[in-house]
């Protein structure tokens, strides 16, 4: 059997309960998204069922969906990719991760900047593209790095390429995770590498995640540790510390992903695929881009029917995503929503409602299930619910 899982970087359903605690209330990335475009035109998102998971403008709900379809809530705290990543794989958190909204203590600066050798500016909770206009030009005629966070659990190092050679940037990020432990313990250290002129810098591809270690096993552990091929694509090797895959693809764009991952399913004979659609996140959601989102939308439905062809009877494709990100609120933060489910296999039962699942986590045991290996204790399988074992 093989499994594949993709997910949707930030493509989230609707808010939580808890939203307003994070300052949350009315995100609903897609349902938001499909309003300011006045409908969304997504078919074969449609013939699978999306449009039964919530009411989205232009995407019908089809009497008899192709798939299964649901809705999935976050029992872990926060909104980061690692812990949404971590809970779809079975690891709930019992504890959200460190966030600093007024920057780091001193301390901890000076001590990092000790170790590096270098002074440090910025040291802010700001976005990612707009701290380039605001510090860039100082970092390119000081030599010194840009240290800034957000509302996720990150530290993140921004340097331009020509100043700060990439490998000495990715080494400065190395010596912060070796720090970041306990108490500091951030989800996520982050290469920034940048390029361009004054008014004109952009980020590049080059960057590179350093996460903290899973605090306990995920499906990739287990399924890695049995002997099965576990696959990575995009940045999630990065979030799970580069444990428990067998194979790493890193990719730096949804197109580049999709390929990838069309041609994965040409020699791969079994096991697991988790492949990462980061675009939805890094590039438009953050920066709130509505129609840019719309048109990746519509990019991935378009790709979606030839890799569904490929699938066999022995093939599961889940669709999913591990946080929201709403480009049409002012924040350009991620946002704490449900996320969809799509559960689609040519041997399984189509159309079944798998409702509103009370974790991420249900996506991992259900997984486990169909691998026959035992999982982590955390989710509700709904692999019988689809019909497997039957």
């Amino acid at each position: 059997m093989r499994i594949i899982v993709v997910i949707l970087d930030g493509v989230g359903v609707g808010e939580l309960p808890d939203a307003r605690l994070y300052g949350d209330e009315g995100s609903n990335t897609l349902g938001n998204t499909a309003l300011a475009m006045s409908g969304l035109l997504l078919p074969a998102l449609e013939r699978l069922g999306l449009g039964r998971i919530i009411p989205l403008r232009g995407v019908a709900a089809v009497p008899a969906p192709e798939a299964s379809f649901g809705r999935m809530a976050e029992r872990s705290p926060g909104k980061d990719s690692i812990s949404g990543h971590w809970e779809l794989m079975g690891l709930v958190l019992e504890r959200p991760f460190p966030t600093y909204p007024h920057g780091f203590p001193d301390a901890l600066v000076r001590e990092f900047e000790k170790a590096i050798g270098r002074r440090v500016i910025g040291n802010m909770a700001y976005s990612g593209t707009e701290i380039l206009k605001l510090l860039g030009d100082e970092h390119v005629a000081s030599g010194h790095p840009i240290l800034y966070t957000s509302a996720d659990s990150v530290f993140q190092i921004a340097a331009h390429e020509d100043v700060i050679p990439v490998e000495t940037l990715y080494e400065y990020c190395g010596t912060a995770r070796e720090m970041l432990q306990g108490e500091h313990g951030v989800a996520r250290v982050i290469a920034r590498p940048f390029v361009g002129e004054s008014g004109g810098y952009r980020r590049t591809a080059r960057r590179k995640d350093f996460s903290l270690p899973p605090s306990g096993d995920t499906i990739p552990d287990i399924l890695e540790r049995g002997g099965h091929e576990v696959l990575a694509i995009g940045k999630v090797a990065d979030l799970f510390a580069h444990r428990g895959f067998t194979g790493e693809m890193r990719t730096a764009s949804n197109d580049e992903s999709m390929e990838v991952l069309s041609a994965v399913l040409d020699d791969m004979e079994e096991g697991l695929v988790l492949a990462n659609l980061v675009d939805f996140d890094s590039q438009w959601g953050h920066r709130n881009d509505v129609k840019a989102f719309a048109r990746g939308l519509t990019d991935f439905d378009e790709w979606l029917p030839s890799f569904i062809e490929k699938l066999t009877r022995q093939d599961v494709l889940f669709i999913t995503a591990d946080h929201g990100c709403d480009p049409t609120t002012p924040s350009t933060d991620h946002s704490r929503e449900h996320v969809p489910v799509l559960a689609f296999g040519r041997g399984l039962g189509a159309g079944v409602d798998l409702g509103l699942r009370q974790s991420f986590a249900d996506l991992g045991a259900s997984i486990a299930d169909f691998m026959g290996v035992e999982g982590t204790g955390a989710g509700a399988s709904f692999a019988k619910e689809m019909g497997f074992g039957t």
